[in-house]
């Protein structure tokens, strides 16, 4: 082991904010202790693009000149539902049926995080699938970019074929050799 890989910890904790555009965010560790830079490229490498806001991430983390910075990902829980709320449109439907939704390969046909909405299409089909952004939170994500690669499960819900959860192509496949 080298001097260098000897400074880095797994360390648990809740995202602060993390911003796509910008290509960073902070996580504040569970331990305490100055926050922690997480950069979009320890991100992608994971298989995702962004991460919502409090959501629950372990980490290996390097203090270094700058600071201390996340190196690797291991693990990415979404919020507490608790804390992002509740979405209407799966109030009149039965949590089994949600649940047991295959998940699907997809691609983000376009996402508005001002709108809180967007659409993204499966493979094989021709009709939109309805992204809402609570669906984003409660799946650990903050947004969206075109072209995109996903994995959504989707239900006919009121208006139309909606996603229930999305998770990162990388992080479908992975979870599919468990």
């Amino acid at each position: 082991m080298t001097t260098e890989n000897e400074d880095i910890r797994r360390v648990r904790g809740r995202v602060k904010w993390f911003d796509p555009v910008k290509g960073f965010g902070f996580v504040v560790a569970d331990e305490g202790g100055p926050d922690i830079l997480l950069h979009a490229n320890v991100l992608r490498n994971f298989g995702q693009s962004s991460v919502a806001d409090r959501a629950a991430v372990e980490l290996d983390v390097q203090s270094t000149e700058r600071g201390r910075q996340a190196v690797t990902v291991h693990l990415i829980e979404p919020p507490d539902v608790s804390e992002t709320g509740g979405l209407a449109d799966f109030d009149d439907i039965d949590p089994e049926i949600i649940r047991a939704a295959p998940l699907e390969p997809a691609r983000v046909k376009w996402f508005d995080k001002g709108k809180g909405f967007g659409f993204a299409n499966t493979f094989g089909r021709d009709e939109d699938v309805f992204v809402h952004i609570e669906v984003l939170h409660r799946s650990g994500l903050a947004d969206l970019q075109p072209g995109e690669a996903l994995a959504i499960r989707v239900i006919e819900g009121k208006r139309g074929r909606m996603a229930t959860e999305v998770c990162g192509w990388e992080m479908a496949i992975k979870a599919s050799d468990l």
